[in-house]
């Protein structure tokens, strides 16, 4: 058994440099022959006895008691080694959670400056960070850092994680929006950074609030093969994570939580994650996050001291991807269910922002469905780049501290602010394909000519954008009014329609109302109000 009372003595009692570096790996030892049934409780105990009695002699431990200690035990150093723990470094940075979106950009611009210098500093030291939507940051207000981190990604050192273009909400947005952030955050990436699309294969959401059940297919289905989370399990942390159609990506679940510094604490846990998951290697995350931050000098110059240490594992600076190239081959559990839930409160709170999301995505189906059929029948161009930009600040607001409704004010004002700002360009491209189809309507039997003392073609412009699926191609003067409504869904559809008819001052109990086969159509006109 080990003397546990024994060293909690000594470490007491141990205030110089090398006091601490034996207590830590003695900590160490404990943990990995707990894992291994007590193989290395002789040695141990061995050496705890030597600086007991260094203690009993003098009241303190000197560096030449640890040296000793550290002595007695070098024969195990071979078997510590075999254990690998990769130490990762990212910055976690939050979209707009408890600030605006000016503080966002700060807080992304400074973590890259300072993780920049540290690498240029380090040459060991790699550094790792998600999100599309920093990139752009990058891209928009300090295009020179850009050079800086091309370089450190072709030299292996800066790991890009992100395939999404923010760290998503997985249980409100639609299946269309999770394929829209893989899409357009592979193609965005590789062109700006001149990395390979296929290269983009980590899905890294270490603060979603939950995820659902069908998430590994539509990771699969882009091209993600490696998952790494930490909210809404628990359970071993290496598994295929399977959706009900059987398709399946590698998954990491961070125990021990994907904000933190380097401490020797943390080792203590390693013995038992490798054991649980039948593994040699290990991986550490560490880095101020939340509001950026990264690594800090403090944890790169303990990484290298612990790689001095005899008696712990290997250490060394990697990436995400080191650990899941290893995952990969190994035979593993699955996982085969939704990995929720948390924060459920969340989903109650800002319904503003649910609505916007719910209505961008509604609205750019049927601009994209408008633009297909405009482009197979007409000699419309597609608004590729328009759309993209629509659907970058919708992506964007996906963040899981803003779509959920964990932020605060400021952040709702911007999020109402850009959805209103893709709005006007998805309409605007919807408008545009709607009348490439109505163009080729012949509305020539409807024009009244003779009828020119009107105002309904410049009172009532525009009235009719947010309804978004009805246009009025023909001119808007005399007895009869053209509207051409469009289903925006691939079924046959019932539903009421909305018509504003501007300068129509005929007989409202005359009116008619047909389809554009000529066959009447039920139809109400609303009461207006006394003048």
């Amino acid at each position: 058994m080990l003397q546990y009372g024994k060293l909690e003595r000594i470490e007491q009692n141990s205030t110089v440099v090398g006091a601490k570096r034996i207590c830590a790996e003695l900590r160490y030892l404990c943990k990995l022959s707990e894992s291994r049934d007590g193989k290395l409780d002789g040695d141990i105990n061995a050496a705890i006895d030597l600086l007991s009695g260094a203690l009993d002699k003098t009241g303190v431990i000197t560096d030449r008691d640890a040296a000793a200690a550290e002595k007695s035990l070098l024969h195990l150093s071979p078997e510590v080694k075999k254990l690998t723990v990769i130490y990762a470094a990212h910055a976690h940075i939050d979209m707009n959670w408890m600030w605006g979106y000016d503080e966002t950009v700060s807080i992304t611009l400074s973590t890259f400056e300072t993780m920049l210098n540290l690498l240029d500093e380090y040459p060991d030291f790699h550094f790792s960070q998600s999100q599309a939507s920093v990139y752009r940051i990058a891209e928009k207000y300090r295009p020179d850092m850009l050079e800086r981190i091309k370089k450190h990604i072709q030299s292996g050192r800066w790991e890009v994680t992100a395939s999404e273009w923010v760290e998503p909400d997985k249980n409100m947005i639609g299946g269309e929006s999770q394929v829209r952030h893989i899409l357009y955050t592979k193609k965005y990436l590789s062109k700006l950074l001149g990395v390979k699309e296929e290269s983009l294969d980590l899905c890294f959401l270490p603060d979603t609030f939950g995820h659902n059940a069908n998430e590994a297919e539509l990771l699969a289905d882009g091209g993600v093969k490696y998952f790494y989370f930490c909210r809404g399990y628990k359970g071993k942390e290496v598994f295929k994570y399977t959706a009900p159609s059987g398709k399946s990506v590698v998954a990491y679940w961070e125990p021990l939580w994907y904000n933190g510094d380097v401490n020797e604490r943390d080792l203590l846990y390693f013995p038992d994650i490798a054991k649980r998951n039948g593994l040699d290697t290990v991986l550490r995350v560490y880095g101020v996050g939340d509001h950026g931050g990264g690594a800090t000098r403090r944890d790169i110059e303990r990484i290298i001291e612990f790689g001095t240490y005899p008696l712990f594992p290997t250490v060394k600076f990697g990436t995400f991807r080191d650990l899941f190239k290893i995952l990969d081959n190994e035979r593993m559990p699955t996982v085969q269910r939704e990995l929720n839930s948390i924060f459920t409160g969340c989903y109650t709170s800002q319904s503003c922002i649910k609505a916007g999301n719910k209505r961008g995505e509604i609205l750019f189906r049927n601009t994209e469905a408008a633009e297909a059929v405009a482009s197979a029948f007409t000699e419309y161009a597609p608004k590729t780049n328009e759309m993209f930009l629509s659907w970058e600040n919708v992506l964007f607001n996906h963040f899981h501290d803003i779509l959920p409704g964990s932020c605060v004010q400021d952040s709702r004002r911007y999020a109402m602010g850009i959805y209103q700002e893709s709005f006007s360009r998805a309409g605007t491209v919807l408008s545009g394909a709607l009348r490439a189809i109505t163009d080729k309507i012949d509305y020539s039997e409807y024009i009244e000519t003779g009828a020119k003392a009107t105002v309904s073609e410049g009172a009532g412009v525009g009235f009719q954008t947010r309804a978004g699926l009805i246009v009025n191609n023909c001119p808007a003067r005399g007895d009869t009014r053209v509207f051409t409504v469009f289903n925006g869904t691939e079924y046959p559809r019932d539903a009421v329609v909305d018509l504003d008819i501007w300068d129509y001052d005929r007989d409202v109990n005359r009116l008619a109302v047909t389809d554009g086969e000529g066959k009447p159509l039920e139809y109400v006109v609303p009461a207006q109000p006394p003048a």
